[in-house]
């Protein structure tokens, strides 16, 4: 049975979806989504003999926002789900994340293997820390309208998906509003992130008028900075990560991603994909479902709960 409430971790109150009893899995969602993002992998897991937990993450839906831009680094966002471990009364837990839950996820079994005991990122690879600053590199190499470096400013990309939610949330989740979902990762001058949808058309069949409702309505609650001042954390994270240069994620791991997915068909995300054992040794499976998009654990939930039971079993018996 799946029930709600807000409970104390980290310091800060944090919304969470739960249900079943058993291992700990903790699901850590991604921009701009929610708990909710997790509807058909909850019950799945629950139901196998899995204790599931989905919080809001920071910054998101019914749980605290800060308002301080440093107040969400890799370090405060791990720090969560550490902190929700234990304010669960657990002390293992397996941790599962899509978009930039993937890399809490990863970075929380770096970070603490004493506690997280397994590992499944959909979507991002995990940490390939790179030579230099994120937004430096990207300078270096002649980009100046990279998504990332307009989500920088505090502001402007809020004044703009929050001039009509309805719409931003039925183009960035919907897809079918994307000519080509590569490409809008690039800001067009004068245009915004949006700028380069088309007429609006039906939502794809795994995204209802009703959760479309849902998100829209919590996103008008709590507005896009929380979320946004992720992405404000980029280059901090770099420094903060410093003391884990080249280091390996040891516990068993799972890597799940859709083929259309256009974080994993650039250049760079390519070639993470195809690197994933250096950081990741013990890899049990590399999945690319073929057609599916980056929401993948809500647009093909048949493949990933499959994918991810068989894995979570195997490392629960470990």
């Amino acid at each position: 049975m799946l029930s709600t409430r807000v409970i104390k971790a980290n310091g800060i109150d944090l919304f969470i979806r739960e249900a079943g009893q058993g291992p700990l899995v903790v699901l850590c969602h991604g921009w701009p989504e929610l708990s909710y993002s997790w509807r058909h992998q909850i019950p799945a897991l629950a139901d196998a003999g899995f204790r599931v937990v989905a919080p809001d993450m920071r910054g998101y839906g019914q749980s605290a926002a800060p308002a301080d831009v440093a107040a969400y680094s890799i370090f405060d966002t791990v720090g969560d789900i550490v902190g929700l471990v234990h304010a669960l009364g657990e002390s293992k837990a397996m941790v599962v994340g899509h978009d930039w839950g993937a890399p809490v996820a990863w970075h929380a079994t770096l970070f603490r293997p004493d506690i997280f005991t397994a590992v499944a990122g959909l979507s991002v690879p995990p940490p390939f820390r790179g030579r230099g600053k994120p937004l430096d590199l990207l300078r270096q190499g002649g980009v100046t309208n990279f998504y990332w470096q307009y989500f920088q400013t505090p502001g402007v990309a809020e004044a703009e998906f929050e001039r009509d939610i309805a719409r931003t949330m039925r183009i960035v989740l919907g897809g079918r509003g994307l000519a080509d979902p590569s490409a809008a990762m690039f800001v067009q001058e004068g245009k915004g992130f949006l700028g380069h949808a088309l007429v609006e058309e039906p939502l794809p069949n795994w995204l209802s008028e009703a959760d479309l409702a849902y998100f829209t309505e919590s996103f008008r609650k709590s507005g896009f900075r929380g979320g946004l001042n992720w992405y404000r954390n980029l280059d901090r994270n770099w420094e903060l990560t410093a003391p884990w240069q080249d280091a390996q994620i040891h516990q068993p791991s799972l890597f799940i991603a859709g083929s259309k997915d256009a974080v994993i068909t650039g250049l760079i995300g390519a070639k993470r994909v195809n690197e994933l054992e250096r950081v990741l040794p013990n890899l049990t499976r590399k999945l690319i479902i073929e057609g599916a998009g980056h929401w993948v654990q809500q647009e093909r939930p048949a493949e990933v709960n499959a994918a991810l039971l068989k894995f979570l079993r195997e490392a629960a018996e470990r």
